[in-house]
C-alpha cells in the first residue's frame, strides 16, 4: 500500500522506528516545558502538571493506563497492535464509545515510564506496532516520551489521536512517530462543539493534519454520523482529496452506535442508515480516494 510504504520498511526490517534514531532527551526537556504550564492540546489550560494540577482531560502529572493489549479490532494492516489505553481526554463526546476510560469512570492503573516500557516489552512479540490511543494519548506526551527511552523493542509507533494537538506538541510527535492514526470527526466548528465540547476544531484539526502529512505514514478515520453528511463527511473528504489525494488511507467507518449520552441528541440518537453509508462511499469513489471501510 503505498499511503503506508515507510510503515512496511520498517515491519520488513529495512528501516527503524524513529524514536531509536531521535533525540529523546531533547524531546522530553521539550515535553516537559509544554506540561510546567500545560500547552499539549489547543485548550491550553494553563495548569501546572508537574505540581500536581490537573486541567480538562483530568490527566495527572504520571502515566494513567486504563490496559496493555494485542488488539485485533484495529486495521487489518495494524493487526495484531500492541494498544495502551490511556485514561482522560481533550474532548468530551456525547457518543463516546470509550466513555468510561475518557472520563474517568475507570480510574485505571498508574505507571512509571520504565514499568509501562517492560509491559510493552512482554507483549510485543508477534505485535505489528505499539498503539497509543486512549482516550487520548497528547496529555501523556512527556511520560510517553520518558516511556520510549526504555523501550527495547522495535515496534513502529502509531499515534491513535483526536488530532487536538497543539503545534508544538505535534512538532515533537514528528521525530518520534511513525504512524498517524487520526480521527477526524467533524466538517465545521458548530458540530464538533456542540457533541465534543471544542472550540476551532477545523482550523486545529486541519493544521494538524497538514503538518504531519509529508513527516510520516498518516491513516485518518472518518466516522461517518447519522444526518451529517452535508456537514460534516462531505467537507472532511473533499479536503483530504484536495490536500493529500490518494498518499492517505482513509478509513470511512460504520460503526457508529448511539453510546453514552447520544440519545440527548436527536440527530446522533440512530446508527446511520445504508442511504447515508452507501453516499459516504460512492462520495470516495468520485474524490478518488484511497479508501477502506
Amino acid at each position: 500500500m503505498k499511503a503506508l510504504e515507510r510503515y512496511f520498511r520498517i515491519l520488513e526490517g529495512e528501516d527503524r522506528p524513529k524514536f531509536t534514531k531521535a533525540d529523546l532527551g531533547g524531546l522530553g526537556t521539550a515535553a516537559k516545558e509544554l506540561v510546567e504550564s500545560c500547552r499539549l492540546c489547543e485548550r491550553r489550560c494553563g495548569v501546572k502538571r508537574l505540581e500536581g494540577e490537573t486541567g480538562f482531560c483530568g490527566a495527572p502529572g504520571e502515566l494513567v493506563v486504563s490496559s496493555v493489549f494485542p488488539h485485533f479490532g484495529e486495521e487489518e494492516f495494524l493487526v495484531p497492535s500492541l494498544t495502551v489505553f490511556f485514561c482522560g481526554c481533550t474532548f468530551s463526546c456525547v457518543f463516546c464509545q470509550n466513555w468510561e476510560i475518557s472520563g474517568w469512570f475507570e480510574r485505571g492503573r498508574r505507571f512509571k515510564p520504565e514499568e509501562l516500557a517492560s509491559e510493552i516489552d512482554r507483549l510485543s512479540p508477534g505485535c505489528r506496532n505499539v498503539n497509543l490511543v486512549g482516550g487520548e494519548p497528547t496529555p501523556y506526551l512527556p511520560w510517553i516520551i520518558e516511556t520510549l527511552k526504555s523501550v527495547r523493542s522495535r515496534l513502529p509507533v502509531v499515534w491513535n489521536s483526536n488530532f487536538y494537538m497543539t503545534a508544538e506538541t505535534v512538532e515533537i510527535l514528528n521525530r518520534v512517530i511513525d504512524v498517524y492514526l487520526s480521527d477526524w470527526k467533524y466538517g465545521n466548528d458548530r458540530c464538533a462543539a456542540r457533541l465534543s465540547g471544542v472550540k476551532n476544531y477545523w482550523n486545529v484539526v486541519r493544521r494538524n493534519h497538514d503538518a504531519v502529512f509529508s513527516r510520516a505514514d498518516l491513516v485518518i478515520r472518518h466516522l461517518v454520523l447519522p444526518n451529517h453528511f452535508s456537514c460534516c463527511t462531505e467537507p472532511v473528504l473533499r479536503y483530504i482529496s484536495d490536500a493529500y489525494g490518494e498518499r492517505v488511507v482513509v478509513n470511512i467507518m460504520a460503526q457508529y452506535r448511539p453510546e453514552y449520552r447520544a440519545s440527548e441528541h436527536k440527530d446522533i440518537s440512530r446508527r446511520p442508515n445504508k442511504e447515508e453509508l452507501e453516499k459516504s462511499w460512492k462520495l470516495a469513489d468520485d474524490l478518488g480516494l484511497n479508501w477502506i471501510k
